[in-house]
């Protein structure tokens, strides 16, 4: 289940969407997310569900990699689901006691649950296509802006990538410790849900020394390089929008324009 997890980690493939500059990619994917919540009916989620697939296969990135992102969240995508049905008024079409499934609720179950699927798919879309190096190129760049108020927006997209890039380190460093309790005869899935909480606790003293191990390791690794942050910093190879750059971001335009074009009139 931990290892399904794919947020954070880098697919590499030689396609036109990892060659994209990542600052378009970047404002691209907080664009996207943003017009998930302005979809309020089905054909809706079918331009998103067609844009979002046509991106993938572009990408080059197995369907069946991305999906597997879904599995770790599955357990929030079904309780939404059912909180939506069972507390949503409208007209009643079940009901037993103090439960009951409305016309509303099913709706706006099925919409919700879509929308996280969506969500987690085009979020991780981001980190698959884009290296770390060049996703913090692209952070520093879109928070230039913020450097004349005297902000450290080197300082703050290199911690924004070393988050994203080491949580499936961090989350590999989990899967052994809870392998290696398990040899000792640790239980983490039978019991109640406070049962296996408790269970879990032995492992987060391992896990913390771990990732402040890593960190050490990566500010030794860092120094070592000569790393002394952004003051001065120069870059071998330069952000530059291109042509294809130009293209993709027509086409993202043309996306949101369907999804406005579609919430006025229908």
């Amino acid at each position: 289940m931990i290892r399904d997890i794919t947020l954070g980690q880098y697919y590499p493939e030689y396609s036109i969407i990892h060659k994209l500059d990542p600052r378009l990619k970047l404002v691209v994917t907080l664009l996207y997310i943003a017009s998930l919540f302005l979809i309020e009916d089905f054909y809706g989620y079918i331009i998103v569900a067609a844009s979002i697939g046509g991106v993938l296969a572009a990408s080059r990135v197995p369907l069946r990699f991305v999906v597997r992102g879904l599995k770790p969240i599955m357990l929030i995508i079904i309780f939404t689901f059912a909180l939506n049905i069972f507390m949503t008024r409208g007209e009643v079409i079940w009901e037993y006691g103090w439960l009951h499934v409305t016309w509303e609720g099913l709706r706006m179950a099925f919409f919700m649950a879509l929308r996280l699927i969506l969500l987690i798919i085009g979020s991780s879309l981001l980190t698959l296509t884009t290296k770390p190096m060049k996703l913090t190129d692209g952070i520093e760049s879109l928070l230039a802006p913020a450097k004349r108020l005297g902000l450290p927006t080197h300082e703050l997209a290199m911690m924004m990538t070393i988050a994203l890039r080491f949580i499936p380190t961090l989350l590999e460093e989990t899967d052994k410790i809870m392998k290696a309790q398990q040899a000792r005869g640790a239980d983490f899935e039978t019991g109640s849900i406070f049962r296996r909480a408790k269970a879990l606790v032995p492992i987060l003293i391992p896990l913390f020394v771990g990732a402040f191990r890593i960190a050490q390791d990566l500010a030794m690794a860092m120094e070592a390089r000569c790393y002394r942050g952004g003051e001065g910093r120069t870059k071998l190879n330069a952000l530059r929008m291109k042509r294809r750059d130009l293209a993709a971001a027509f086409a993202c335009a043309g996306y949101l324009a369907g999804i406005i074009a579609e919430r006025v009139l229908v």
